[in-house]
């Protein structure tokens, strides 16, 4: 879903998205289709790596209510919106490397000397060809864009819990085998032991697995797909009580063909 996501977004805006840890020691951006040029010229050194991942961590930091958005000491600007499982905080999706306003050649030649101190090894002209060939979003374009990460963030939500869900209530297979078989054998003298054996599992293991898993016992479970069987065959009134009882896998016990006359 993310993958279609940042497929529309890059192409429909130009910008990079990235969907994030909450807790990452990596440049969200970098490698990115539409990384920022000035930001891919600099990111190599170190120190501006570190400088960058300062930021990312005040943005994160800022951003775990509610969309964010901060701009680096050179000027560029980036946004974080939450994405939460639940109550949880479970990571980011985020943009940017991008000016809010036009930049000025005073501000570039604040940002040279910064760079400079960093150590990047690269010409003036370079660095300021990648500097203002920098996107530049302004504020309602800008607000847009934060609007449509928000409203994916919501969806990622959305998606997070119904997949969790899906997990808790997912039925372990050994469990789902051992119905199928019960299914398949109900009318014999089946025993517990006979189905953790179908299942390649200690009784004990099963025993206890298969409590956890339906809420009531083997011995219960058993007579009650029995009994679901036996009101199909309480419609035919040419059957009586104790055949269907001995069809259904009860054999003689007297308990249950009690139990069968009540429907």
């Amino acid at each position: 879903m993310f993958q279609e996501y940042e497929r529309a977004f890059t192409e429909a805006t130009g910008l990079p998205v990235a969907l994030r840890p909450v807790e990452t020691w990596q440049l969200p951006h970098h490698g990115k289709r539409n990384e920022g040029p000035f930001c891919s010229l600099i990111s190599e050194r170190s120190r501006a790596c570190a400088s960058c991942l300062s930021v990312q961590e005040k943005l994160t930091e800022m951003a775990a209510e509610e969309a964010q958005s901060i701009s680096c000491p050179n000027g560029l600007s980036d946004t974080a919106v939450p994405v939460r499982l639940g109550d949880r905080l479970i990571g980011f999706l985020q943009t940017g490397q991008v000016f809010r306003k036009k930049p000025t050649e005073s501000q570039f030649c604040r940002v040279a000397k910064r760079v400079f101190d960093w150590g990047v090894e690269v010409d003036r002209e370079t660095l300021r060809d990648a500097y203002f060939a920098s996107r530049v979003v302004p504020p309602k374009q800008h607000e847009a864009v934060v609007k449509l990460l928000t409203i994916f963030a919501q969806h990622l939500s959305m998606l997070s819990n119904q997949v969790v869900v899906q997990h808790e209530n997912a039925e372990p297979p050994v469990i789902a085998r051992a119905k199928d078989y019960i299914q398949d054998h109900q009318t014999e003298n089946l025993r517990l032991g006979h189905v953790a054996k179908a299942c390649n599992t200690s009784t004990f293991y099963f025993c206890k697995m298969f409590k956890k898993v339906t809420g009531i016992n083997f011995t219960d479970y058993l007579s009650r797909v029995r009994i679901e069987k036996s009101k199909n065959l309480l419609l035919n009134p040419n059957l009586r009580v104790s055949e269907i009882a001995f069809e259904v896998g009860f054999q003689s016990s007297r308990t249950s063909i009690g139990y069968l006359r009540r429907f």
